[in-house]
């Protein structure tokens, strides 16, 4: 039997219970808010479970314990037709085996490190180094190739999932016992909100975020070079051509980087400016014009054909925008679409890349007795 939230008569009486079993595919409109769950397989010996949140819209976000993978988020377009709008797989095993980070959650540390090593008061820490000689989002085994622990709240944001996870000191390379909560919940808004947190036993370096893939026609449903972005920001962080930040600012204006005003994303990706020969497109950190640690819009993409709008919210002071160029028709993912380059785009709300070797950056160290905290909000519309 399955149980539902009846959400008017726990808001009322103000109480926080829910019920949860069986999973269903089904999603109408005008429902109530629920959890629902189905196991999803076993990873490292340890039991996957797939929570999936729904709100009174219809709206729906599936997401595991491994990884803290998004793996399907089901959103309207113009017409009130609802789409899965992430890229991923329809089992677990497709995560396990070849995940160029569909969906997950991103640790300890978001992005790059050049050369897989920083220093921290006077002592130099060597990372895994799995992109090059530099490490990428965390290292060989980072949060995204974890199984965390669960469980279900009722917030008044809506229907969420906690997960929370101890990394012990030393893993990857990084120092400190790391507590982190991360907290994925549904609005009635069609709002999917992650608020993650973290507190360590010694100084270290923390950059956490998310990593879906988009694609607001749907998943498999071809290129996103015709979706409009719009990104607030004046500057970006150049890179290097191993994709590494220089250090120094780079004005927008006159550039392919100037999204102040909404552009298709195809429309200048090819350009020869070096930057996006590097990428090959675009793979870079925009620099958010907000004060540090204020919550505030970072980006807007819509897509003409199916009118869905989707907002980019974080208190974080930098975006990375990807265009999924790494995307090269290897991968079979879900209902056997296959992903060819730029079939998808990522916005990561993060501190900038490389941060922990540059001292110019805003600062990602986390000292016992300090809350590290990034808020994302990845809000859906249409119009």
């Amino acid at each position: 039997m399955k149980h539902l939230i009846n959400w008017a008569a726990i808001l009322s009486a103000g109480v926080a219970a829910l019920w949860i079993t069986g999973c269903t595919t089904s999603t109408s409109r005008h429902m109530s808010p629920s959890i629902t769950q189905t196991p999803f397989g076993q990873a490292d010996g340890q039991a996957v479970t797939l929570y999936t949140l729904r709100n009174s819209q219809g709206a729906e976000a599936r997401i595991m314990n491994y990884g803290g993978i998004v793996q399907s988020l089901r959103v309207p377009d113009r017409h009130g037709n609802f789409d899965d709008v992430v890229l991923g797989y329809d089992d677990l095993a497709g995560y396990v085996a070849n995940n160029p980070y569909f969906g997950c959650l991103v640790g300890r540390y978001g992005n790059r490190i050049g050369g897989a090593k920083f220093t921290l008061d006077g002592r130099t820490y060597t990372l895994a180094a799995n992109n090059g000689p530099n490490s990428l989002h965390g290292g060989l085994k980072g949060f995204d190739k974890v199984v965390w622990n669960a469980r279900t709240l009722v917030t008044k944001a809506g229907p969420a999932l906690e997960l929370t996870y101890v990394s012990k000191d030393g893993e990857e390379g990084f120092p400190g016992n790391l507590e982190v909560t991360a907290v994925y919940s549904l609005t009635e808004d069609n709002a999917l909100r992650l608020d993650y947190t973290a507190t360590t036993d010694k100084p270290t370096v923390v950059n956490l975020t998310h990593h879906s893939y988009f694609n607001l026609r749907g998943q498999g449903r071809g290129d996103i070079l015709g979706h409009e972005v719009y990104i607030n920001a004046d500057k970006t962080t150049p890179v290097d051509k191993e994709l590494i930040t220089t250090g120094e600012y780079a004005p927008v204006a006159g550039t392919p980087f100037d999204f102040r005003k909404p552009t298709a994303i195809g429309a200048r990706i090819d350009d020869p400016d070096s930057q996006l020969q590097y990428g090959p497109g675009y793979d870079h950190n925009w620099v958010i014009n907000k004060p540090l640690g204020q919550l505030g819009l970072q980006a807007r993409v819509y897509e003409p054909t199916t009118g869905r709008v989707m907002e980019v919210w974080s208190d974080e002071p930098g975006l990375q925008f990807y265009a999924g160029n790494f995307l090269d028709g290897t991968i079979t993912g879900k209902g056997g679409a296959v992903y060819q380059r730029r079939n998808a785009f990522c916005m990561e709300p993060q501190h900038y890349p490389d941060s922990p070797n540059k001292p110019n950056f805003p600062s990602v160290v986390l000292r016992p007795g300090e809350t590290f905290k990034n808020t994302i909000i990845y809000k859906f519309s249409t119009r």
